[in-house]
């Protein structure tokens, strides 16, 4: 703030900018998957656009013939098939995601509707890019008549989830963020003050000398990966019950996790425990592709596919990354040497609804009722 006040560091922002300043009501992003619609949030998030992207290359591609091996209570080994598919598709999604996802009010999504994006005769395009036999490193972004461009912005501490389904099926789906571990480091009247700029790009031009669509701007709101997502029955017209609920902490990788559970769920048929402490493994669009060290059972159950998976990708990075679990109890009985930060945080993002009474059973996909160990953000199912 540019008040005076001592042991402040005084800024740029005033008063006037804070009362100026409200909080938007968005339409969810909804697309379909499967037999199933998944509503997620939309920009200036970019997690709902990047996971419904991702799912919508991976439309066309049997998942269910490439299932885990070894599962368990906490899910199994991912095949190196799969990997594969989905780091692939998530290199596609977060190249896009990178050039075109910004604050709609100053950034217009490619004609003028997010889901111009998402159509599935241009997912298609993207997902034929895909070899099955190598990795492609780093994706270009698809071609629309648009310049303004987005980077990503790096790892972060301060995001936790949670979600919630009550006995009457009201559900919400709630990611919130100080950006960064302790965020400003400024308290204020006992809360932590978020360090959310950082989201924005760094240069307002990348090094091509084009403009960035995640450039700081006056009144501008940055760009997040938050993906707090409800799955229905049904299509995005015509909607039915409610499957799931699901979301995670992660920074950038929000969207990795959010995609691994789903997959897990709707084309493995694991339960959202397993679905949720299965190994995680995806991939930004850097030749780089993730295995996750967040799973129980660390690097014994681990170092099977990476053989595998060295002869598709570039890279290969083993280590402790913040999965959809983050880090629940049931974790830490395994592994109590390893210790995190904790996650602090106000809102930022979250989509709720009311929906009927809860059913058990799914057709297809085994949805089933679990009881669910206590865990910090998950997926959770209505039935």
């Amino acid at each position: 703030m540019s008040t005076p006040r001592e042991g402040v560091t005084p800024g740029a922002m005033t008063l006037e900018d804070l009362s100026g300043y409200e909080s938007v009501t968005r339409e969810p992003l909804c697309t379909a998957y499967r037999d199933l619609t998944l509503c997620g949030m939309p920009a200036p998030s970019s997690g709902g656009t990047a996971v419904a992207s991702t799912l919508g290359i991976l439309a066309d591609r049997d998942l269910a013939a490439h299932p885990p091996t070894e599962v368990d209570a906490d899910g199994g080994l991912p095949a190196p098939e799969a990997v594969h598919l989905v780091t692939e598709a998530e290199r596609l999604a977060y190249a896009d995601r990178d050039v075109y996802v910004a604050d709609p009010d100053f950034v217009p999504p490619p004609g003028d509707d997010p889901l111009t994006i998402l159509e599935p005769g241009y997912l298609a395009e993207r997902g034929a890019l895909i070899d099955p036999e190598r990795s492609m490193g780093e994706a270009e972004a698809g071609e629309f008549p648009f310049d303004a461009r987005g980077v990503h912005t790096g790892p972060e501490h301060g995001t936790t989830h949670i979600s919630i389904v009550d006995a009457e099926g009201n559900a919400a789906s709630l990611t919130t963020t100080v950006e960064s571990a302790f965020g400003s480091f400024q308290m204020v009247e006992g809360f932590l003050l978020n360090n959310q700029l950082t989201d924005f790009s760094a240069e307002p031009r990348d090094e091509a000398g084009e403009l960035q669509a995640n450039r700081v701007q006056p009144g501008k709101r940055p760009r997040s990966s938050m993906a707090p997502t409800l799955v229905f029955d049904g299509t995005p017209e015509d909607r039915g019950e409610l499957r799931a609920v699901v979301g995670s902490p992660g920074g950038s990788k929000i969207i990795q996790f959010v995609v691994k559970t789903l997959v897990g769920r709707v084309d493995w048929g694991l339960d959202p425990q397993q679905a949720v402490s299965a190994p995680a493994f995806g991939a930004a669009n850097s030749p780089e592709t993730g295995i996750g060290g967040e799973h129980p059972a660390g690097g014994r159950r681990r170092r099977a596919p990476r053989p595998a998976l060295r002869a598709r990708a570039r890279g290969v990075h083993r280590g402790p990354v913040v999965g959809a679990l983050g880090d629940p109890p049931a974790v830490r009985r395994h592994a109590r040497r390893r210790r995190r930060p904790a996650a602090r945080g106000r809102g930022a993002g979250r989509i709720s609804c009311r929906s009927p009474a809860p059913a058990a059973g799914h057709r297809g996909t085994r949805w089933k009722s679990v009881r669910i160990r206590r865990c910090p953000a998950t997926v959770i199912p209505s039935g």
